[in-house]
């Protein structure tokens, strides 16, 4: 099983190691790698993820970090749609 990124959420992933950057460069590395970690692990176990609240979607936490991720599983592939900041509005 493959990951696939939808432009979203790379844009998603480039706005938070943008924001890190200028706000916690230390950490930023450390956050991102976590992030990446935990969306690959997806491919052992796909439905790790809750339900999604947008139908057909399932979606990750990733405690202790303030993110999650919103991915719909297909037959062959994983396709991550976003990652928010748990305090970002989101559909």
């Amino acid at each position: 099983m493959r990951i696939r990124w939808t432009p979203a959420a790379v844009g998603d992933l480039q706005s938070i190691s943008d924001y890190l950057k200028d706000h916690n460069p230390h950490y930023r590395q450390r956050t991102l790698r976590k992030l990446y970690e935990q969306i690959r692990g997806l491919k052992d176990t796909p439905y790790r993820g809750r339900p999604g609240r947008v139908e057909g979607t399932r979606e990750i936490l990733f405690p202790p970090m303030p993110y999650i991720a919103v991915y719909r599983v297909h037959e062959q592939s994983i396709e991550v749609w976003r990652v928010y900041h748990t305090s970002q509005d989101r559909p």
